[in-house]
């Protein structure tokens, strides 16, 4: 069999065409794709909104059902999130670092920034909440052997006391310790969630440091709707609250290491 269909045409050369066309609708189709979030895109100077033209640049809008009744996503949407940022330009050019002009852990600015997540519980494969505290969760204990930082006292990154460990939140999917609920000090029943990736516990001394945050700004930390649920955007702000304070706890962690 002569697989040759013309001359300077054959099956090979068919198949090679077929693959380079079939290649480049791929990288259309993807960057089309990539292009549902985070677009129309902004000029940070003047505020000008540029929207990528053509059929080939911007995917149509996709409409996403999410699972358990938690209604629909449509993407691209070309909506704007509403930015009241407390801080000011350093310098004018795009680009340049901003400074806050209030509190930054509780403004959002920078490391303590947060996102606008759904106002719901995050949720396991069977729709029901992820996170919650250990006296709701009946069959979950500590394992033998670990502490138990329930009724130790909380100490801040000056080594002063910020509070009481009243309960911990677990993640019932992951099976492990997310949240510690820290009854703050000097203020009562204000009760917070703090991390407790950012905890270190010393058994012994029945103490839990928290070293992102002084004793004093655990005061000022989100508190959560519910008693008994937290939904992923008071994650979010409870996550981006002791984060910054890596950052913005004190002066001297803004400084640059020399």
């Amino acid at each position: 069999m002569n697989p040759q269909i013309t001359q300077g045409i054959d099956v090979a050369s068919l198949t090679l065409y077929a693959f380079f066309l079939f290649f480049l609708g791929l990288v259309f189709y993807l960057r089309r794709e990539d292009r549902r979030e985070g677009y129309p895109l902004e000029d940070e100077m003047s505020g000008r909104i540029d929207t990528p033209g053509g059929p080939l640049s911007t995917a149509s809008p996709k409409t996403f059902r999410m699972p358990f009744g938690h209604g629909t996503v449509t993407v691209p949407n070309n909506k704007r999130d509403p930015l009241d940022i407390k801080a000011y330009r350093t310098d004018r050019f795009g680009g340049a670092p901003i400074a806050p002009t209030g509190n930054p852990l509780i403004d959002g600015i920078g490391p303590a920034a947060w996102a606008d997540r759904a106002k719901r519980p995050d949720v396991d494969y069977e729709g029901h909440a992820r996170i919650v505290p250990i006296s709701a969760a009946p069959g979950f204990t500590i394992a033998k052997g670990d502490p138990d930082p329930r009724g130790m006292a909380v100490l801040g990154a000056d080594g002063q006391l910020a509070g009481t460990v009243q309960d911990i939140w677990i993640d019932k999917a992951d099976r492990l310790i997310r949240y510690l609920e820290v009854e703050v000090g000097g203020i009562a029943g204000k009760h917070v969630l703090a991390p407790m990736m950012m905890a270190m516990i010393n058994k012994s001394q029945r103490t839990v440091t928290i070293d992102a945050l002084l004793a004093s700004q655990f005061a000022d930390a989100p508190v959560i709707d519910a008693a008994d649920t937290i939904t992923l955007y008071e994650e979010e702000r409870v996550q981006a609250y002791f984060g910054g304070g890596y950052l913005y706890a004190t002066r001297e962690r803004q400084e640059p290491l020399l």
